[in-house]
């Protein structure tokens, strides 16, 4: 089977590739690597000890997508390709509704005029927005505070509009909460670029003194240590999430919808102490003001996901620390 992975280079994307090729499937990585590094490819080569195919284009460029699937045969799309930092999607909507909906619309366009039928779009729980109660199930209310969220919501509506058109397409949709962790090896990890926005690449850019402090955004949350819960989901499983959703596309394919999460989260203080451990130092921190939007506490209900997919996040935040700080030491400004 071939692959066409789009955004293939990126965190996630770069870690589901490798699942792939373990599986032994054919995989083409399409990339314009404006959110990722060239440098990736030759690591995921020597992890994987296979060659790997490279398209490099911009997936908003509609003759270009077109030229792509007339040269390569695919028999499943993986969507990751998108810009994904909601503080900036603020600062620069347009931006973030043209590259990640009309990458989107241009792969759908191909594939329909292709007759390729297998789709895995990376989604989001940012589509969820404000969590009224928790834990949240796939039929929550979906209600994106930000454009980035709302990009993925927007994607989501398109994709349920395509499905109802009768175009005989199978789609999952997989809603991920925090992405966070690195291969084993070393070789492959978070590389955001500027201030990160999420925890743990922060801590892990203190660890390695890149970043001076970590702020701690709110300690007086009702939660059981007044710093707020997220539900952090280890890369590597939700890497297997995706691999997962294209074996059940093939088997009986429609359109589905997972969360994959733990089910369960873990406070900042938590997460913290467990990355302390891992790196064996004390990490340089400061409570600060809370951000405007933060909740008190997010986590998945990854039920449907075990029950069809037969998914579950095996690794523990110890884990995810651990591969975080093995990825961050050998690697202090990324690749």
């Amino acid at each position: 089977m071939a692959v066409l992975v789009c955004g293939g280079a990126g965190y996630i994307g770069s870690h589901t590739v490798l699942k792939l090729l373990d599986e032994g499937r054919d995989v083409i990585i399409a990339d314009n690597f404006s959110n990722s590094s060239e440098k990736v490819i030759p690591r995921l080569e020597s992890i994987s000890g296979k060659s790997i195919k490279i398209e490099k284009l911009d997936l908003c460029d509609l003759p270009a997508v077109t030229r792509l699937f007339e040269r390569y045969s695919f028999d499943a799309v993986m969507q990751f390709a998108g810009l994904k930092a909601g503080g900036e999607s603020v600062e620069k909507p347009l931006e973030y509704y043209k590259n990640n909906l009309f990458s989107t619309i241009n792969i759908l366009y191909n594939m329909r005029e292709k007759g390729v039928k297998n789709f895995v779009f990376s989604s989001s729980a940012a589509v969820y927005g404000a969590a009224a109660f928790v834990p949240i199930t796939e039929d929550f209310p979906l209600a994106a505070v930000n454009p980035y969220g709302k990009t993925k919501q927007m994607a989501e509506e398109i994709l349920r509009d395509f499905d109802y058109s009768g175009k005989d397409m199978s789609i999952a949709i997989l809603r991920y909460f925090n992405a966070v962790g690195a291969h084993p090896s070393g070789l492959i990890g978070e590389d955001p670029s500027g201030i990160p926005n999420n925890l743990v690449p922060h801590i892990a850019q203190v660890a390695s003194g890149r970043l001076e402090q970590l702020p701690i955004y709110g300690d007086d949350y009702p939660t059981r240590d007044g710093t707020c819960v997220r539900d952090y989901v280890h890369v590597e499983d939700l890497a297997e999430g995706h691999t997962l959703a294209l074996d059940k596309l093939e088997r009986d394919g429609k359109l589905v919808t997972y969360n994959l999460g733990t089910g369960g989260g873990h406070t900042v203080y938590e997460v913290l102490a467990s990355y302390e451990k891992a790196c064996g130092m004390v990490i340089n921190k400061k409570v600060a003001p809370r951000r405007p939007g933060d909740v008190a506490e997010i986590y998945a209900d990854p039920s449907l996901a075990g029950k069809e997919l037969g998914w579950r996040a095996e690794r523990s935040v110890d884990d995810i620390c651990r591969d975080s700080w093995n990825w961050q030491k050998n690697n202090p400004y990324g690749y």
